[in-house]
């Protein structure tokens, strides 16, 4: 296959790094991922707006082939400018402006050889001043087009301080001279809508994107892949290279991934080309290589997962995580303390879903989130080895380990907890640093928790054969339950230990598990860690559950 640039390509592949190119990697036709009919209308009608979705998700790539459909339609001059650059210049509106209007000067010739607007920009940038400077630019270009103009800035909100006020000001002090001296359309791309834009000014007033910019007419989302989407994409590797794909992980890639672009193209291009065995492509891609494919990736804190987790700091967003983190049966606080537009902007970080029931996006946030907030603790735990909790029958000996938590729990609680931005998830997220310690070297650990749930359900898979496929996992397999609950002042234990049998038993039930712990955080002030610290064996219908103090 050829590409536009003469080079050759033995067959595309799951692009994971950059916009898409259609004649190198697989795709789902960009302007399917939004509502191009309503994009073209609000256009034709000379409106501004906001086109916004979470990181590699795949806007670039939209925008690029929107501007490729219009200018093709010939009714408008199209074009792109990433203005991210500018970002480095901060408070300093001087060189903001410039980088901005270098990037935009540059666009204008590259996709229009637009070359008069970079003469005249070149001889007269220095005689204006930077709070008029961008206004000039796009006037030169709409008064010297023969086509309305349109122009898309892409990474607005990368900008920050007096250079993004300038920016939004500029173009709504142009908007009344539309469309004979200023552009029919522009349309500002980024991660976050333009209203979440918190600018600080000197004095310290603090003034919205949408006070500053209150000249847009809508505000666009770029939703996910749907489920169809996601297999529709992968069967292109099959078509074109006639590998096969188990249809078993499809179901799974869809939970795993719920959609997110980049995920699904990364776990593509780290089953078929990273997993060295399948670019023998008469090899079947089977379930267990699918899941040892997501276990690499994750393990890999590749930059999107780090970019995501590295948002967790934020104070807006640890109120909004903490609440799903936790297994607090008196949660209400937590769910009432988040404000909306913090919910909304965790939300177009792409960290949360919130229908039909707010919870982590997908399978891998819920996986990368915990092990990213306690990787550090992970990395700390001393004198823990594997060999001390695996039998000669190579089963796991959950009672052992578990005993020796409530050991480490009772020795380093109190110094750990107060290390942890997530404080009230702290003890839950202690168990499982503990736990991610030791089975990340033979098994896997998966996590469902969420808003109401009330509860932590862990699931322990464990591979009795000795052969993990790194965590693919195959053979026969001992599975593990362990639920987290906390205990607070004011709730009777013997009622906590009755829900918690009943939900343990059931999520037990529905995983297929071999055996069922039910874990009581004991977090009421004053309680000695006698009291806390004990173990006895419950049962729920026919199933035999051991519960544990901590």
């Amino acid at each position: 296959m050829s590409s536009s640039s003469g080079t050759t390509f033995p067959e595309r592949f799951f692009n994971n790094a950059g916009p898409t190119k259609t004649d190198q990697h697989y795709h789902i036709d960009p302007l399917t991922r939004i509502d191009w009919e309503d994009v073209e209308h609000l256009i034709a009608q000379q409106r501004y707006f906001v086109l916004h979705a979470p990181r590699q998700t795949g806007k670039t790539t939209t925008l690029l082939a929107m501007l490729e459909a219009l200018n093709a339609q010939g009714r408008y001059a199209c074009a792109y400018a990433n203005i991210e650059a500018a970002q480095a210049a901060r408070g300093n509106v001087e060189q903001g402006i410039r980088a901005i209007c270098d990037a935009v000067v540059n666009a204008l010739q590259l996709y229009l050889g637009a070359d008069e607007v970079a003469h005249w920009y070149a001889v007269t940038q220095q005689t204006i001043s930077p709070q008029q400077r961008l206004t000039r630019v796009l006037q030169q270009w709409a008064q010297e087009s023969a086509r309305p103009t349109v122009l898309f800035l892409d990474e607005v909100d990368a900008l920050v301080g007096d250079t993004l006020i300038s920016l939004l000001r500029q173009l709504r002090a142009g908007y009344a001279q539309r469309p004979e001296f200023f552009p029919q359309s522009v349309i500002l791309c980024g991660v976050r809508d333009v209203r979440d834009y918190r600018l600080h000014q000197e004095g310290a007033q603090v003034i919205t994107g949408g006070s500053a910019f209150n000249i847009k007419a809508e505000s666009l989302r770029m939703g996910s892949f749907s489920a169809a989407e996601c297999e529709a994409l992968w069967r292109q590797h099959t078509t074109e290279t006639g590998q096969p794909f188990d249809s078993a992980i499809f179901p799974e890639l869809w939970e795993d991934t719920r959609g997110q672009p980049w995920l699904v193209n990364a776990l593509g291009y780290e089953l078929t080309w990273r997993y060295k065995a399948a670019r023998d492509r008469s090899l079947p891609l089977t379930l267990e290589a699918y899941r040892a494919a997501r276990e690499r990736l994750i393990q890999s804190r590749a930059t999107h997962l780090e970019q995501l987790t590295d948002k967790l700091s934020e104070p807006r967003v640890q109120r909004v995580m903490v609440a799903l983190l936790s297994s607090d049966e008196s949660a209400d606080a937590g769910i009432h303390a988040i404000a909306p537009d913090d919910q909304q902007y965790v939300e177009d970080l792409g960290l949360i879903e919130t229908r039909p029931t707010l919870r982590i996006s997908n399978r891998i946030y819920r996986e990368v989130i915990p092990r990213d907030l306690t990787w550090i603790v992970q990395t700390r735990i001393v004198n823990q080895e594997l060999a001390w909790y695996v039998g000669s029958d190579r089963r796991l000996d959950t009672a052992k380990l578990l005993a020796a938590f409530q050991q480490f729990f009772r020795e380093h609680a109190e110094s750990w907890l107060e290390r942890f931005a997530y404080k009230e998830a702290g003890p839950q997220l202690l168990l499982q640093a503990f736990l991610q310690r030791l089975i990340n070297g033979g098994g896997r650990i998966s996590r469902e928790y969420g808003l109401g749930r009330k509860r932590t359900d862990l699931l322990i898979e464990w591979p009795l054969g000795g052969a993990d496929e790194a965590h693919g996992l195959t053979g026969p397999i001992q599975r593990i339950v362990i639920e987290l609950k906390l205990r607070r002042a004011g709730q009777g234990l013997d009622g906590l230990i009755a829900k918690g049998l009943e939900q343990t038993a059931d999520y037990a039930d529905r995983v297929g598990a071999d055996e069922a712990h039910l874990l009581l955080f004991d977090r009421r002030p004053g309680v000695s860690w006698e009291e806390k610290i004990w173990r006895t064996e419950e049962r729920s219908g026919e199933r035999s559950i051991t519960v544990w103090g901590a």
